[in-house]
């Protein structure tokens, strides 16, 4: 077969993306183009026309056509082989099948049409191989940045050493000259990962200035690819082109919003007595129902930036009915907590330490539970002669929640097009290159605890597990609090502002 172009283009005839195998000017291709609808006859079912010099071939995209134009003398059945691998790439880079999308993955249609046909002719490669040719995945770049993340690793923990020494060296030159040592009973700790959760610990520093580390380059020239890297160049171009009145319209642009929006913003006014209350959550359920394991750790940190609120006591109250296993910290007094629910160090003659993030309070819930289970997932997918009907549908159980950002990820199988969504809670997105599609709910509460969405896609009941969610809560999931601040001396009560963030390191149902 000798291919000439294929191009995609509207019922009248107009040119939205087209790509030539041979040389042919752009005037010749739209005169065809322009031509193509007033060849076609109604009613009747062949996918092809021909004229004195070519032959369309073609097949309708909803309310585009797909078409190539070959020349007469062309296999017709390798034609309409090769016209059907062309329908299935379109798919792959865009949503729904209207002119605005095409033209805004123009691009990437034409490279893959490319790895279709070269000079003519038919290339013999498949749609999964279409779609690693256009990633242009680099095994040397793999090699290049774990060499460069293990470097980095390593600069990292020499860099520690070396403020670790340091910071041994400030002390012993500060007993020797008599000064005193001050308080250095508690640690700083966060919850940027779940084992941060630990505050208790043998030997407590105070906490160290983080010092950014110098970038680490590998010794010797490397000459890695670095596919897929945008450089100082792309943003050069882009820029100059926004000088010169382009409108540039990335992508990227509402994702990042997106996630964004994800973090919960801390209050507006900090007082010189903040406390922070933060919960992570580890939950994996199964497809058929049952909690495999549920693990909710939490902690209550505290920032002191005014010495003369350092001899404070904080009032907890407990509400906790799930069976949370709580924690103080060695300088806290343990009976005071067990008793009255205070939080005073042993020894009340010292202050808390300065503008420092100071873990004093942490918990634990491990369950199995059924019933403590905050959200629950359940997909029902059902084969049938097109595909694969799923239904999925979310409930809050614990309607004393309140969740934010809600997503929930989908896995879908390759190569089979986007989904047809039907009744749908919220709104989706069905990101073609990862192959998943995100269910998005901006909040679940109790006025709104229940929804669902149905979708039909070719695939196994297999193929869409495991689903994985994210969310973010201002409610802790254990009901324990904050109530009041007072000094030591005197009981008068000091004015204290509070955040709570509840939010997933992992939540999916296999």
């Amino acid at each position: 077969m000798v291919l000439l172009a294929a191009a995609v283009c509207t019922k009248a005839g107009k040119a939205i993306v087209s790509r030539q195998f041979v040389e042919m000017t752009r005037t010749r291709v739209e005169g065809l183009l322009a031509a193509f609808p007033k060849l076609m006859n109604t009613g009747k079912q062949h996918t092809f026309v021909e004229t004195e010099s070519v032959r369309y071939v073609y097949q309708p995209l909803e309310k585009l056509y797909m078409v190539l134009i070959t020349t007469k003398n062309s296999n017709i059945l390798e034609d309409l082989e090769t016209l059907r691998l062309f329908s299935r790439v379109i798919p792959e880079y865009c949503r729904v099948l209207e002119e605005s999308e095409i033209s805004e993955h123009c691009f990437d249609i034409i490279f893959a049409f490319d790895e279709i046909v070269a000079l003519g002719y038919r290339e013999n490669v498949n749609l999964a191989q279409i779609r690693t040719f256009t990633e242009m995945d680099s095994h040397e770049e793999k090699v290049f940045r774990a060499v460069r993340e293990t470097q980095e690793r390593e600069a990292k923990a020499e860099m520690k050493r070396k403020a670790k020494e340091l910071q041994r060296a400030r002390q012993d030159a500060e007993r020797a000259g008599k000064k005193s040592p001050g308080f250095g009973g508690f640690g700083s700790s966060g919850m940027s990962s779940v084992t941060s959760a630990t505050i208790i610990t043998d030997t407590i520093e105070p906490e160290k200035p983080k010092v950014a580390p110098a970038s680490v380059r590998p010794s010797g020239s490397s000459k890695a690819l670095k596919l897929g890297v945008k450089g100082k160049e792309v943003d050069n171009f882009v820029d100059k082109l926004k000088s010169e009145g382009e409108n540039i319209i990335t992508s990227s642009a509402g994702r990042k919003a997106s996630e964004a929006s994800k973090v919960l913003q801390p209050p507006v006014n900090i007082e010189s007595v903040h406390l922070r209350v933060e919960e992570k959550i580890s939950l994996t359920c199964g497809r058929d129902g049952g909690l495999q394991n549920m693990e909710v750790l939490g902690m209550i940190t505290l920032k002191v930036t005014d010495e003369k609120n350092g001899r404070i006591s904080i009032l907890i109250n407990n509400n906790d009915k799930k069976g949370a296993q709580l924690q103080t910290h060695p300088h806290v007094d343990k009976k005071l907590f067990t008793n009255e629910s205070l939080i005073v160090l042993k020894n009340q003659d010292k202050s808390f330490p300065l503008n420092s993030d100071l873990g004093v309070l942490k918990w634990r819930l491990q369950s199995t539970d059924e019933s403590l289970i905050p959200l629950t997932i359940n997909c029902w997918p059902s084969e049938s002669g097109s595909g694969c009907d799923v239904n999925i549908e979310y409930e809050l159980q614990d309607q004393g929640l309140e969740l934010n950002d809600v997503v929930i990820t989908i896995p879908l199988p390759s190569g089979v097009g986007a989904p047809v969504v039907g009744d749908l809670d919220g709104q989706y997105n069905h990101d073609s290159r990862k192959n998943i599609l995100e269910w998005s709910l901006p909040v679940i509460d109790e006025k709104n605890k229940s929804g669902s969405l149905e979708f039909s896609i070719d695939g196994k009941p297999n193929d869409f597990f495991p689903i994985h969610v994210s969310f973010v809560s201002k409610r802790n999931f254990c009901d324990i609090q904050m109530a009041k601040v007072t000094y030591i001396e005197g009981g008068s009560p000091v004015k204290f502002s509070s955040e709570t963030s509840f939010v997933v390191d992992k939540y999916e149902i296999l």
